[in-house]
């Protein structure tokens, strides 16, 4: 079993669930940030990470499902969506988190596993204007608004979780 991940991650947490799924998968795995033109010929799964930023996923998701979709309705494939909206229970999942939900609503893709997880706040790390707008929307959400602090919110056991369904896909 040949599985692709690939990522869009802003800041590195998309990426780091990427490669965390990596050691707990069947088969090869290759992990690669997402591009348009990405060749889905050689695998037989392809799971796509996401993040989103001031309330969007980078457009070349979009892009990248309207390309592939013919290929990616032939693959088991699963698609995660990581925003600090899901470190909030009832918002941590597929049905219930706004982002992912829409995401999934507009695209034809209808992958057969999908998955929430909360990202990192990582303040210190970000440019000034992101600092402050972030803190802005996390004072209106009831978050962390301390910008000396980083916090990882990621559900590592649900992170295992996911890659156990995605294992089950190829049995």
């Amino acid at each position: 079993m040949k599985t692709l991940i690939l990522y869009s991650s802003h800041d590195g947490q998309t990426k780091k669930i990427s490669e965390f799924l990596t050691a707990l998968l069947e088969g090869e795995v290759i992990v690669d940030e997402l591009r348009e033109d990405y060749d889905l010929e050689p695998f037989e799964r392809v799971i796509i990470g996401a993040s989103i930023r001031y309330g969007h996923f980078n457009k070349t998701l979009d892009r990248f499902i309207v390309r592939n979709l013919v290929h990616l309705a032939q693959k088991k494939s699963g698609f995660f969506g990581v925003n600090l909206t899901a470190r909030k229970a009832g918002k941590d999942n597929p049905e219930t988190n706004v982002y992912v939900r829409k995401f999934l609503q507009r695209t034809k893709w209808q992958p057969e596993l999908a998955a929430v997880f909360a990202g990192a706040l990582l303040y210190p790390r970000y440019k000034w204007f992101d600092r402050v707008m972030i803190q802005f929307i996390m004072k209106i959400t009831g978050g962390e608004t301390d910008t000396t602090k980083e916090i990882e919110y990621t559900d590592w056991e649900k992170v295992k979780q996911f890659a156990q369904r995605i294992n089950a896909l190829s049995k």
